[in-house]
């Protein structure tokens, strides 16, 4: 079948290639999946690079989440899932023809929602709805995020909405303020303003944020920290600047701040069944309804993965960069 993937680690838009693979087949538990879309995600880039928490066995195909139609399944697994369209995230090898994933992975998704839609269900919205769990918050309470213009980033203010939330969206640039604006998403502030600590703190009030999330790293957790109320949480999610997380420790000691990392991988390991089940109950509402917009940027076929990286990496797109076997 073919394939995307790379020999060595390195430049994604210099190290992937068109390749043929063996197709696989389903072992046991598990469901051998026709891909119909793929998306190209930060974290999938990054493994390419070899910077992630993790690192394929090389030669590897790359990808991790996709939406396929299942076409046979191993020792096991449940017969019925043959034919049935479904949302697979967590899988490595998803830029191909076909991919294998254990059956409980195997989201089977409602015949309303879009492909573009189901290819995106999984990796970034359950970030993000486990995110704003993992945060403690209540609704009423103030978060204040950076990256608010990425994608977990409009997530997680559409269900700050839906659960009552309130929320600072930071952004880097004066023109993505206006971006969010355009989809609904209000309360947003550029850091590139000099005074923009000051705005926010405007919005929040004197009892400051209940919790913040940073995915940029750099000087503007300082700023985070600044904004937090006593006992408040910053939570690190990721570091677009590559750049390490400086805080000063004033506002640390005084007000007793909580710094913790989250990696989706691990906290979706330890979700029970139930909570799995209630959060994707949810975004799926929130999808169907037209709440929650999971929009394509563009398809690239597997015979061109350079233009496709390329374009994912692009500043400005509206969605998703996906492959279509």
């Amino acid at each position: 079948m073919r394939s995307v993937g790379h020999d060595t680690f390195g430049a994604p838009d210099q190290v992937l290639t068109e390749r043929e693979v063996e197709t696989p087949v389903a072992g046991p538990g598990q469901v051998l999946v026709r891909t119909l879309l793929s998306p190209i995600h930060n974290h999938d880039l990054v493994t390419v690079a070899g910077n992630y928490g993790v690192k394929p066995t090389l030669p590897a195909v790359g990808g991790t989440e996709a939406v396929g139609v299942v076409e046979a399944v191993g020792e096991g697994a449940d017969e019925a899932l043959v034919g049935r369209r479904v949302a697979v995230a967590g899988s490595p090898g998803t830029w191909a023809e076909y991919f294998v994933a254990p059956a409980g992975a195997a989201i089977a998704v409602p015949d309303a929602m879009t492909d573009e839609a189901a290819a995106q269900l999984i990796s970034m919205p359950f970030s993000a709805i486990s995110l704003v769990e993992f945060l403690g918050v209540s609704a009423g309470d103030w978060i204040v995020q950076t990256a608010a213009n990425g994608a977990v980033g409009k997530i997680v203010a559409v269900l700050a909405k839906s659960r009552g939330l309130n929320v600072v969206n930071l952004v880097r640039r004066e023109a993505a303020v206006a971006e969010l604006a355009e989809l609904g998403i209000d309360n947003a502030i550029a850091t590139e303003s000099a005074d923009w600590v000051a705005q926010a703190r405007a919005l929040i009030g004197d009892d400051g944020a209940r919790a913040a999330v940073d995915s940029v790293g750099g000087d503007v957790a300082n700023g985070l920290a600044e904004l937090l109320g006593e006992d408040g949480l910053l939570v690190t999610f990721g570091a677009a600047s590559n750049q390490p997380l400086v805080i000063s420790s004033g506002p640390v000691i005084f007000k007793q701040l909580t710094v913790k990392g989250f990696w989706g991988a691990k906290v979706s390991r330890t979700t029970s069944a139930e909570d799995r089940a209630r959060m994707f109950g949810e975004l799926i509402g929130l999808v169907l309804d037209g709440s929650l917009a999971l929009t394509s940027g563009g398809t690239f076929g597997l015979d061109q993965p350079t233009d496709a990286v390329t374009a994912s990496q692009s500043p400005g797109r509206t969605g998703k960069i996906m492959f279509r076997p």
